[in-house]
Parts: C-alpha cells; structure tokens; sequence
C-alpha cells in the first residue's frame, strides 16, 4: 500500500477543496483516521464494492426514470400514500454521478473554503407543496423488520442530513422528511432458481441538518492543524495500528 499523493489538503490553498459526505462521515467516527486520509494521504484499506447493491441502485433508478419522464407516481409512492412524482432536473444526472466523475451534487462553504459534495440516489417532488424529497436507496437481506433504529444506522441518517444541506444550500426548497427505500432480499424461498426476490418497503425520516455547519468548521480546523489529532476511542482502525505498533516494537526489543 502507497501513501496517495492526489487530492491532499494544502494549508492555505486558495482554490476550493472537496470534502464528501463519506469523508465528513469519516471525520465524525475518527479525526485522526480523516486527517491521515485528507492530509497525509495514508487511507483506510479499501472495502470490496458492494457490486449486488450496486445492481439494485441502478435498476430503481431505471425504474423510476421511467416515471420521471412521465411525471407519475411509482406504485410504491401510493401504496405509502406519499404525495410525490419523481423530481425531474437538467443536473439530476450530475447530482446522480450518472457518469461516474465521483463528485456528484456540490456547494461551497464560503467560510471554509470547503466545497462539500455528496452523490444521491433520487429526489422527488412534493406535488402538494412543492418541496424536494431527499431520497436514498438501501439494499439488504434480513428477517427482521425494517427500520431506522439499530446504532450503525445512525450514519444512514446523518446521510440523509447532509443531502438534505447541501440541496438546501443550492437554493432548493427541502422538505425536512426524507425517504429510505429499502429493497430486501427475501430467503423464505424454496431455492435461488437463478434469481433474487426482493421485498420494498419505504421509511421516512425528519432530518435535522443543524449539526453540518459547525462540522464542517472543525473540518477546517483539523485540516489546518499541523498535529496529528486523537484518534477516537472506538476506532478499530487506530486500536488495530497501536496494537501493531505495539507488538512489532515488543519483537524488535526481544530481538536486542
């Protein structure tokens, strides 16, 4: 693994920087993780994409392009009885990252300097009050019921808050009730007989965004610093780092 020598964060660069909602996740679970990331360019190791979920975003969209064409409700629009079509724009393309550029829907905070960025799933359109429906799609396979409530969830949330900032900050008018379209793969089948079957359902969610502006004031200041922060007590990445360290520094003593 290579230290990345791209897309590292200068201290008094005047030209804007990129910070994505998946990096001002990271920063909220772990500042050192973040800074070793954005200014030092040491990453986490990579996750292998989530290819099935992948498959499954892009097919909802198709879906729902279908009816955005037309201006119509999805059948799961009126079986939850939420009054919406799917919101059609020039940019929803961009804002989708259609084209893979990895920026997506952006605006700059002027305080900061920080451009921040974030790529959505959908948006539809409030038909009775106009306003924008943050919409983002979630793949999964459990018995359980689903809902919002378990703790890594949370991120789920703090998702939906940070789009619901950023479209709100490009002069939209956002709804603060933000929808999760969950597509479940059921197992209470006989087989796979080469398919999956997947059980829809769709759970609003109040957002509150008013934690994003003072976050992304500390991300500033944990960018300008020149020490590295305190990694956070429930990092696993850092415990596992230290205990490395540790146990390489135990073998090199051992072999004095």
């Amino acid at each position: 693994m290579q230290k990345r020598r791209t897309n590292l964060y200068k201290p008094g660069l005047e030209t804007p920087f990129n910070v994505s909602r998946s990096k001002i996740a990271l920063f909220l679970e772990c500042p050192q993780c973040f800074y070793l990331d954005r200014r030092l360019g040491i990453s986490r190791p990579d996750m292998p994409g989530w290819s099935l979920n992948s498959a499954v975003d892009y097919l909802l969209k198709n879906e729902f392009d279908l009816l955005r064409e037309a201006q119509q409700p999805h059948r799961l629009m009126l079986f939850h009885r939420i009054d919406a079509v799917p919101f059609s724009h020039p940019d929803l393309h961009i804002w989708r990252d259609d084209h893979n550029k990895k920026i997506g829907a952006s605006v700059l905070h002027k305080e900061t300097q920080l451009n921040i960025c974030g790529i959505i799933d959908d948006i539809w359109l409030n038909t009775k009050n106009q306003e924008l429906h943050i919409v983002d799609y979630k793949s999964t396979s459990t018995d359980y019921k689903i809902s919002l409530d378990s703790k890594y969830k949370e991120g789920y949330k703090r998702q939906m808050e940070v789009y619901q900032w950023i479209f709100k900050k490009m002069g939209f008018n956002v709804s603060k009730t933000g929808y999760f379209l969950f597509a479940n793969a059921t197992k209470n089948r006989s087989g796979f007989h080469g398919k999956l079957e997947f059980e829809n359902s769709i759970i609003p969610y109040e957002g509150d965004d008013a934690w994003v502006e003072s976050t992304i004031v500390k991300i500033k200041k944990c960018l300008d610093a020149n020490e590295v922060p305190e990694s956070s007590p429930v990092c696993q990445y850092c415990a596992y780092r230290n205990l490395i360290n540790n146990e390489t520094l135990r073998t090199q003593l051992n072999l004095i």
